[in-house]
Protein backbone atom coordinates (compact mmCIF):
# COMPACT_ATOMS: atom_id res chain seq x y z
CA UNK A 1 0.00 0.00 0.00
CA UNK A 2 1.13 3.62 -1.05
CA UNK A 3 2.35 5.83 1.37
CA UNK A 4 0.12 8.14 0.74
CA UNK A 5 -3.25 5.46 1.27
CA UNK A 6 -1.63 4.47 4.40
CA UNK A 7 -2.01 8.93 5.40
CA UNK A 8 -5.49 8.84 4.20
CA UNK A 9 -6.62 5.83 6.01
CA UNK A 10 -4.70 7.13 9.20
CA UNK A 11 -6.43 10.45 8.81
CA UNK A 12 -9.72 8.55 8.25
CA UNK A 13 -9.13 6.51 11.76
CA UNK A 14 -8.56 9.78 13.63
CA UNK A 15 -12.02 11.70 12.25
CA UNK A 16 -13.52 8.40 13.18
CA UNK A 17 -11.94 8.39 16.65
CA UNK A 18 -13.25 12.07 17.20
CA UNK A 19 -16.42 11.47 15.93
CA UNK A 20 -16.86 8.30 18.38
CA UNK A 21 -16.59 10.40 21.29
CA UNK A 22 -18.13 13.75 20.55
CA UNK A 23 -21.03 10.86 19.92
CA UNK A 24 -20.43 9.97 23.55
CA UNK A 25 -20.14 13.45 25.14
CA UNK A 26 -23.48 14.09 23.19
CA UNK A 27 -25.15 10.99 24.49
CA UNK A 28 -23.99 11.66 28.06
CA UNK A 29 -25.02 15.74 27.85
CA UNK A 30 -28.72 14.24 26.90
CA UNK A 31 -28.65 11.66 29.75
CA UNK A 32 -27.87 14.95 32.22
CA UNK A 33 -30.77 16.33 30.75
CA UNK A 34 -33.32 13.20 30.61
CA UNK A 35 -32.50 12.81 34.90
CA UNK A 36 -32.85 16.54 35.41
CA UNK A 37 -36.26 16.49 33.80
CA UNK A 38 -37.29 13.78 35.22
CA UNK A 39 -36.43 14.42 38.50
CA UNK A 40 -39.33 17.35 38.10
CA UNK A 41 -41.92 15.52 40.12
CA UNK A 42 -44.14 15.89 43.52
CA UNK A 43 -43.25 14.07 46.92
CA UNK A 44 -46.83 12.59 48.03
CA UNK A 45 -47.39 10.12 51.30
CA UNK A 46 -47.80 7.01 48.46
CA UNK A 47 -44.66 7.82 46.31
CA UNK A 48 -41.65 7.38 49.30
CA UNK A 49 -40.66 4.18 47.85
CA UNK A 50 -40.43 5.65 44.06
CA UNK A 51 -38.97 9.01 45.41
CA UNK A 52 -35.88 7.00 47.10
CA UNK A 53 -35.34 4.96 44.68
CA UNK A 54 -35.05 7.81 42.60
CA UNK A 55 -33.35 9.83 44.40
CA UNK A 56 -30.55 7.37 45.04
CA UNK A 57 -30.15 6.88 41.18
CA UNK A 58 -30.08 10.14 40.44
CA UNK A 59 -27.09 10.49 43.12
CA UNK A 60 -25.47 7.72 41.40
CA UNK A 61 -25.74 8.63 37.96
CA UNK A 62 -25.12 12.19 39.06
CA UNK A 63 -21.32 10.69 40.41
CA UNK A 64 -20.85 9.37 37.32
CA UNK A 65 -21.76 12.07 34.65
CA UNK A 66 -20.21 14.80 37.12
CA UNK A 67 -16.57 12.79 37.07
CA UNK A 68 -17.14 12.79 32.58
CA UNK A 69 -15.36 15.78 30.92
CA UNK A 70 -17.73 18.37 29.08
CA UNK A 71 -20.84 16.68 30.54
CA UNK A 72 -22.83 19.23 32.68
CA UNK A 73 -23.43 16.76 35.21
CA UNK A 74 -23.96 19.56 38.11
CA UNK A 75 -27.54 19.88 36.47
CA UNK A 76 -28.55 16.83 38.21
CA UNK A 77 -27.49 18.03 41.38
CA UNK A 78 -29.08 21.15 41.02
CA UNK A 79 -32.20 19.41 40.41
CA UNK A 80 -32.11 17.32 43.61
CA UNK A 81 -31.82 20.23 45.46
CA UNK A 82 -34.67 22.43 43.48
CA UNK A 83 -36.79 19.19 44.25
CA UNK A 84 -36.13 18.26 47.91
CA UNK A 85 -34.41 20.93 49.61
CA UNK A 86 -31.58 21.42 52.65
CA UNK A 87 -31.98 17.67 53.65
CA UNK A 88 -30.71 16.51 50.26
CA UNK A 89 -27.74 19.46 50.42
CA UNK A 90 -25.09 16.60 52.06
CA UNK A 91 -25.75 14.42 49.71
CA UNK A 92 -25.41 16.04 46.66
CA UNK A 93 -21.88 17.57 48.38
CA UNK A 94 -20.75 14.21 49.09
CA UNK A 95 -21.57 12.77 45.32
CA UNK A 96 -19.93 15.89 44.09
CA UNK A 97 -16.34 14.89 45.83
CA UNK A 98 -17.19 11.61 45.01
CA UNK A 99 -17.47 12.48 41.03
CA UNK A 100 -14.83 15.30 41.26
CA UNK A 101 -12.28 12.60 42.69
CA UNK A 102 -13.20 10.06 40.35
CA UNK A 103 -12.23 12.37 37.74
CA UNK A 104 -8.84 12.95 39.33
CA UNK A 105 -8.17 9.81 40.09
CA UNK A 106 -8.78 8.59 36.39
CA UNK A 107 -6.95 10.92 35.34
CA UNK A 108 -4.01 9.99 37.66
CA UNK A 109 -4.21 6.26 36.14
CA UNK A 110 -3.77 7.17 32.58
CA UNK A 111 -0.04 7.11 31.33
CA UNK A 112 1.44 10.16 29.46
CA UNK A 113 2.18 7.84 26.60
CA UNK A 114 -1.74 7.25 25.89
CA UNK A 115 -1.92 11.26 25.88
CA UNK A 116 0.99 11.66 23.70
CA UNK A 117 0.08 9.10 21.04
CA UNK A 118 -3.66 10.65 21.10
CA UNK A 119 -2.10 14.43 20.60
CA UNK A 120 0.19 13.14 17.78
CA UNK A 121 -3.16 11.04 16.35
CA UNK A 122 -4.88 14.45 16.02
CA UNK A 123 -1.82 16.50 15.16
CA UNK A 124 -0.99 18.37 17.88
CA UNK A 125 2.68 18.36 17.58
CA UNK A 126 3.28 21.16 20.25
CA UNK A 127 1.27 19.11 22.68
CA UNK A 128 2.93 15.63 22.04
CA UNK A 129 6.64 17.30 22.89
CA UNK A 130 5.34 19.17 25.88
CA UNK A 131 4.21 16.02 27.30
CA UNK A 132 7.21 14.09 26.02
CA UNK A 133 9.64 16.54 27.52
CA UNK A 134 7.76 16.43 31.37
CA UNK A 135 6.98 12.71 30.85
CA UNK A 136 10.12 11.38 32.80
CA UNK A 137 10.16 14.42 35.90
CA UNK A 138 9.15 13.97 39.11
CA UNK A 139 6.38 16.98 40.89
CA UNK A 140 8.75 19.63 41.38
CA UNK A 141 10.40 19.22 38.04
CA UNK A 142 7.59 19.06 36.09
CA UNK A 143 6.62 22.61 38.19
CA UNK A 144 9.89 24.09 37.12
CA UNK A 145 10.38 23.06 33.75
CA UNK A 146 6.74 24.75 32.98
CA UNK A 147 7.23 27.59 34.84
CA UNK A 148 10.59 27.92 32.52
CA UNK A 149 8.44 27.10 29.59
CA UNK A 150 5.47 29.32 30.24
CA UNK A 151 4.37 31.50 27.50
CA UNK A 152 3.59 34.53 29.79
CA UNK A 153 3.87 35.63 33.27
CA UNK A 154 1.03 34.70 34.77
CA UNK A 155 1.67 30.92 34.58
CA UNK A 156 4.26 30.43 36.70
CA UNK A 157 1.65 32.13 38.80
CA UNK A 158 -0.78 29.60 38.46
CA UNK A 159 1.88 26.66 39.12
CA UNK A 160 2.75 28.30 42.23
CA UNK A 161 -0.78 28.87 43.61
CA UNK A 162 -2.57 26.09 41.51
CA UNK A 163 -4.48 24.65 44.34
CA UNK A 164 -6.16 27.88 44.57
CA UNK A 165 -6.48 28.26 41.00
CA UNK A 166 -8.11 24.78 40.64
CA UNK A 167 -10.36 25.84 43.47
CA UNK A 168 -10.98 29.44 41.70
CA UNK A 169 -11.91 26.97 38.07
CA UNK A 170 -14.19 24.55 39.75
CA UNK A 171 -16.41 27.90 40.33
CA UNK A 172 -15.64 30.34 37.34
CA UNK A 173 -19.01 30.66 35.60
CA UNK A 174 -18.78 28.80 31.80
CA UNK A 175 -16.62 26.71 33.15
CA UNK A 176 -17.63 23.77 31.02
CA UNK A 177 -15.70 25.59 28.10
CA UNK A 178 -12.70 24.36 29.99
CA UNK A 179 -14.24 21.13 30.33
CA UNK A 180 -16.37 21.38 33.50
CA UNK A 181 -16.09 19.92 36.82
CA UNK A 182 -14.52 16.62 35.51
CA UNK A 183 -12.65 17.98 32.76
CA UNK A 184 -10.87 19.66 35.25
CA UNK A 185 -10.21 17.31 37.78
CA UNK A 186 -8.82 14.87 35.26
CA UNK A 187 -6.74 17.21 33.95
CA UNK A 188 -5.27 17.89 37.61
CA UNK A 189 -5.10 14.18 37.76
CA UNK A 190 -2.89 14.28 34.71
CA UNK A 191 -0.82 16.54 35.21
CA UNK A 192 0.45 14.63 38.56
CA UNK A 193 0.91 18.51 39.79
CA UNK A 194 -1.71 18.16 42.83
CA UNK A 195 -1.47 15.68 45.82
CA UNK A 196 -4.07 13.21 46.79
CA UNK A 197 -4.84 15.18 49.79
CA UNK A 198 -4.70 18.92 48.37
CA UNK A 199 -6.65 17.64 45.96
CA UNK A 200 -9.35 16.24 48.22
CA UNK A 201 -9.27 18.86 50.52
CA UNK A 202 -9.58 21.92 47.59
CA UNK A 203 -12.99 20.11 46.14
CA UNK A 204 -13.94 19.64 49.35
CA UNK A 205 -13.94 24.13 50.14
CA UNK A 206 -14.60 25.06 46.47
CA UNK A 207 -17.60 23.36 46.38
CA UNK A 208 -19.09 23.64 49.72
CA UNK A 209 -20.51 27.05 49.54
CA UNK A 210 -23.71 26.38 47.85
CA UNK A 211 -24.17 23.23 49.53
CA UNK A 212 -23.72 25.40 52.83
CA UNK A 213 -25.89 28.29 51.81
CA UNK A 214 -29.08 26.10 50.14
CA UNK A 215 -28.69 24.19 53.82
CA UNK A 216 -28.75 27.46 55.66
CA UNK A 217 -31.13 29.68 53.56
CA UNK A 218 -33.05 27.18 51.84
CA UNK A 219 -33.36 26.14 48.16
CA UNK A 220 -34.98 29.70 47.56
CA UNK A 221 -31.10 30.52 47.61
CA UNK A 222 -30.78 29.06 43.73
CA UNK A 223 -33.60 30.72 42.58
CA UNK A 224 -32.45 34.29 43.71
Amino acid sequence: MSRGRWAAMFRWQTIAKIACLVGLLIAANLAVHTIADSLNFQVRPGNEDAVHRTITVSAALYSILLAIPFVPGAEIGLALIAMLGPPIAFLVYVCTLAGLSLSFVVGRLIPLSVLIRLSEDIRFKRMSELLKAIEPLDQQERLAFLADKAPNRHLPFLLRHRYLALAVALNVPGNFLIGGGGGIAMLAGVSRLFSIPGFLLTIAAAVAPVPIAVFIFGKEFLAG
